[in-house]
């Protein structure tokens, strides 16, 4: 990505107006923020907003202006790149693509769920906890999945516990939303444990969050999960999942694993 030199009318310093699909972008010149502080200014008819990345509820209310501005501008690619690698993984192992039944976890507004139909996948159950999500994934995929839920995995109904585990489910999929606290550890957690053993597992994340001294309880959960044989490893591969506001790459694992077993309810201690 090309960012010209430029500055904006507002207090801040910015790199110049992107026009990059239909809304116009900028982000400030000069940043230390991590991550999951990173923010831009949108203009939204005719006014500049300013959108904090992790601010899904808002980002989403707004059809197309997710896909703006971490695919068309910071070349986000990640549910193809993690579709693909399972794609490479069920080609591998002698898989009936059509036979999966995929869990989609934080399953946002659909490009992931999206994505896995490209390869082939026809049943598909998306789940994110924020309304707003399944608004946008109901609105703009609406053909993608054969039910999406607004549910808290660390505290599902009944109801919503009986229809997950009368799935039958045989792969979990989750993309870009482990590791920031999105999707906590119970969450994951439950969502695994709803995998028939033998199931696919694919997900990616960000690499820092796979080393111990991150701190990330990702790191020492997937660490024990390969070490118990709860799950295998098939494929793991580091790839640029997109640029940040600066225009650098940020990387992420694309990691798929088949289940061997339950996790544990100890693990969670």
């Amino acid at each position: 990505m090309t960012i010209l030199k430029g500055s904006s009318e507002t207090m801040f310093d910015f790199e110049e107006t992107i026009a990059n699909g239909p809304f116009p972008i900028r982000f400030p010149k000069k940043s230390n923020l991590s991550q999951d502080e990173e923010w831009c200014e949108v203009q939204i008819d005719g006014q500049w907003k300013r959108i904090r990345f992790h601010d899904y509820r808002e980002i989403y209310k707004v059809p197309g202006l997710y896909e703006t501005i971490f695919y068309r501008t910071l070349r986000c690619n990640s549910p193809n790149r993690v579709s693909s690698f399972l794609a490479d993984i069920i080609s591998e192992l002698g898989i009936d693509v059509s036979k999966l039944r995929v869990l989609d976890i934080g399953a946002g507004n659909g490009m992931s769920g999206e994505a896995l139909q490209s390869i082939g996948v026809r049943k598909i159950v998306g789940i994110d906890i924020i309304e707003e999500a399944k608004t946008a994934a109901l609105r703009d995929r609406p053909w993608v999945y054969d039910h999406y839920l607004q549910a808290d995995l660390t505290n599902l109904t009944e109801e919503q516990r009986t229809f997950l585990t009368e799935y039958r489910f045989n792969t979990l999929c989750t993309i870009a939303a482990l590791g920031f606290g999105d999707i906590p550890i119970k969450a994951f957690y439950t969502a695994y444990n709803l995998i028939s053993d033998g199931g696919l597992i694919a997900f990616n994340i960000k690499d820092d969050f796979l080393k111990q001294s991150s701190g990330s309880p990702f790191a020492t959960l997937i660490d024990r999960m390969r070490s118990e044989e709860i799950m295998e490893i098939k494929f793991y591969k580091c790839y640029q999942h997109r640029l940040n506001i600066q225009g650098q790459p940020l990387y992420y694992v694309g990691l798929i694993a088949q289940k061997r077993a339950d996790i544990p309810e100890s693990f969670l201690v």
